[in-house]
């Protein structure tokens, strides 16, 4: 069975943690959600406090397939920020695990220099991570062991891509339709 670290940040996105974490379950996929600072975090829009497991500081990349990285502000500021989180970051990246991060959260992923070449992100965002190789073509981009995706509209599109990496396209599909996602 698959392991998936998500680290949580204080000013996460609602909609695509809990999206990530949902379709990542249903699949059978096993979960930890860490908190950066906190075992309680607490969303950007809704006012939603998420009590976790294990703060990110008691993980160990080893025990994980893939790293994901929700957005939203200022949570993916607080992971782009962090020192932890850049380590693990390029630990997975180093030993070509999948690293995935959606919305503002490819920051992250910049800072700690595993971002590639081909990458999206919230419209605009681009900005901040000051990159070429930006599209807004596609909800999800996979270049190498990287995956980005938009924002809070593809987040059930990126977690089936998340899926279909993990589990295969069989899960994926099954997923997908049990979903009624057919516009991903």
């Amino acid at each position: 069975m698959a392991k998936v670290l998500i680290p949580l940040a204080e000013g996460f996105e609602e909609i695509e943690a809990m999206a990530i974490m949902d379709v990542l379950s249903r699949a059978g996929i096993e979960i930890t959600v860490a908190g950066l600072s906190s075992l309680e975090v607490k969303g950007a829009n809704t006012g939603l406090s998420i009590k976790v497991p294990v703060l990110l500081d008691g993980v160990d990349a080893k025990d994980y397939d893939m790293i994901v990285l929700p957005g939203g502000l200022p949570g993916s500021e607080h992971l782009a920020k962090s020192k932890k989180v850049k380590e693990l970051l390029r630990e997975f990246d180093a030993k070509n695990k999948i690293v995935g991060a959606i919305c503002a959260a490819p920051l992250a992923l910049n800072e700690a220099g595993v971002l590639k070449e081909n990458y999206t992100c919230y419209p605009s965002y681009e900005k901040n991570i000051k990159k070429e190789g930006y599209t807004d073509k596609q909800k999800v981009i996979i270049d190498d062991n990287v995956m980005t995706s938009r924002g809070p509209g593809t987040a059930i599109c990126f977690a089936l891509e998340i899926v279909k990496k993990l589990s295969g396209e069989q899960k994926y599909n099954q997923l997908k339709a049990g979903l009624l996602a057919d516009y991903c």
